[in-house]
């Protein structure tokens, strides 16, 4: 090829590729986490992948990329069979992937991030000859990130679109998001999909994205396929499938809880009373700055926010995991500590975000774990020390039943059950008595359809009789669902609080991004 027909090839966007799996099969000892699973992404759409935790997602996109070597199957790309037995493999083909944590070196520049993922990468850089390249290439593509910026500074948007970037200035034509827009602020996620399906409909890339946000692939996926339990359930138009559709693919026919409706409670007081409250890292900086908050009985207040901006920092102080530098809690107009006894004394009960590791001792069992809050109080101890296993089982099994915890027995050591029924295993020991606080941190993360419901419909009862229920989520759907209020948790402090009736997804996520 001579160098002006070089020149050429280079200026004109490569073609996106079409993919296919054919016969995915991938074993690990007894589970058959794939099973004959052939999908189809055609060139220059934007396909979305959907299916339940465990549904077999992360296994065929591994299969996919290299990561794995399936036990049948075989992956096709445009048209012609291709051998991927590495992750080199499937980036020299063009297939690269935007993974859920970021990839990124935090003390180099996002120019140095850019130019070290090359295979040929020099070890001495002639940046007088790459930073030209570079500002040609951010030119060239739908959005931009700050080059000279160290990647530790970047907000956690930017971060997410250099990665995205990156695959771009490696070429790679057919990109693979892994839930891209779990870190961004609504009008982030909108942008950056935005512009990836443009880049799609002019054939430049294939987008193959993994989500369980059934408005961004009603808003910008036209095609879609559903796993459940490893097998392929069923695939469509994105456009003229509805969500009930999707929905009933990814589940089955698991029966799924009716959440009550939204009781009314007029004149309700406030109960819980956060008056400027301040917490320090571990290297004595700020991560909850003045915050204040009050949330009334029979409500739910939802804290909304890009991960990092101090929401755990709180969820800990209020947990008594994380010392309070500043500022007072009360409840019912009296000071309260995140102490046992105080959490006893003025009924106050949690759910905090991974609660096989921050709210169970995994290794004991499922009747010992619901048994925390009750262990030292009749019927199951006598004489304040003396503890009875007969009524702690008992209570455990009818706990168990009521809450639907799927356990093989009572025995059982609570981290041998799946994340959901962990959820309802810490639920059922929280709210089986009377509650009058709730604080709840990303009680749905990772979750299946029915442990959705079931928890959200749990929340919402308590609300309905009474309690007042601080929800701290990162799923904006999930605030906008379940809330009376919203407030937006940025920089470690709370600036923004509305109704929900008079605030939309759009004001939430500005304030999101700090404007």
């Amino acid at each position: 090829m001579n160098i002006a027909t070089q020149i050429a090839a280079e200026a004109l966007p490569k073609r996106a590729p079409s993919l296919e799996t054919i016969g995915m099969t991938k074993i690990f000892g007894p589970l058959v986490a794939l099973d004959d699973v052939s999908i189809k992404v055609e060139s220059g759409s934007f396909h979305a992948l959907l299916g339940e935790n465990g549904a077999g997602k992360s296994t065929l996109v591994k299969c996919i990329m290299g990561f794995y070597n399936a036990d049948k199957g075989s992956v096709i790309l445009d048209g012609q069979e291709a051998e991927i037995k590495s992750p080199r493999d499937a980036r020299d083909l063009g297939i690269g992937m935007v993974y859920q944590h970021f990839t990124l070196v935090p003390c180099l520049t996002a120019a140095e991030n850019l130019v070290i993922s090359r295979a040929d990468a020099p070890a001495i850089i002639d940046w007088k000859a790459e930073k030209p390249k570079l500002e040609a290439f951010m030119d060239r593509m739908p959005f931009r990130v700050r080059l000279n910026e160290q990647v530790s500074s970047l907000s956690a948007g930017e971060k997410q679109k250099l990665e995205i970037l990156k695959q771009l200035y490696l070429e790679q034509r057919f990109l693979i998001l892994d839930e891209p827009t779990s870190v961004l602020t609504p009008g982030e996620a909108d942008e950056v999909l935005g512009l990836l399906g443009e880049m799609a409909r002019r054939g430049e890339v294939t987008v193959l994205m993994i989500s369980h946000k059934f408005r961004e692939v009603k808003a910008f996926c036209d095609s879609f396929t559903v796993l459940r339990r490893g097998r392929m359930t069923g695939s469509g138009d994105a456009q003229e499938a509805s969500v009930e559709e999707m929905s009933r693919m990814m589940i089955g026919d698991t029966e799924i809880r009716e959440r009550a409706e939204r009781r009314k409670h007029n004149d309700a007081k406030a109960v819980l009373d956060l008056a400027g409250l301040s917490a320090l890292d571990g290297e004595g900086r700020p991560v909850v700055k003045t915050l204040n908050l009050k949330v009334k009985a029979g409500e739910i207040v939802g804290i909304a926010g890009v991960s990092g901006n101090g929401q755990s920092a709180l969820v800990e102080v209020l947990a008594g995991q994380r010392d309070l530098a500043d500022g007072a809690i009360s409840i019912n107009g009296k000071p309260f500590e995140p102490k046992r006894a105080d959490f006893d004394r003025f009924k106050v009960f949690g759910l905090p975000e991974e609660p096989l590791k921050n709210a169970t001792v995994p290794r004991m069992s499922v009747a010992e774990n619901i048994a925390f809050r009750s262990y030292d109080k009749p019927p199951i101890s006598s004489l304040g020390w003396w503890m009875s296993p007969g009524p702690m089982r008992k209570k455990a099994e009818e706990l168990i039943a009521r809450y639907r915890v799927k356990t093989t027995s009572p025995d059982s050591p609570i981290e041998a059950l799946s994340g959901g029924n962990v959820q309802r295993a810490v639920l059922a020991r929280e709210l089986s008595g009377d509650v009058d606080v709730l604080i709840v941190a990303n009680p749905c993360f990772g979750l299946d359809f029915a442990s959705v419901a079931e928890i959200r419909s749990q929340i919402m009862d308590q609300r309905n009789r009474g309690a007042a229920v601080l929800l701290v989520s990162e799923d904006l759907d999930e605030i906008l669902e379940l809330s009376d209020r919203v407030a937006v948790m940025s920089g470690g402090t709370i600036d923004y609080v509305s109704p929900i009736e008079d605030t939309d997804r759009n004001t939430i996520g500005q304030h999101m991004a700090g404007h």
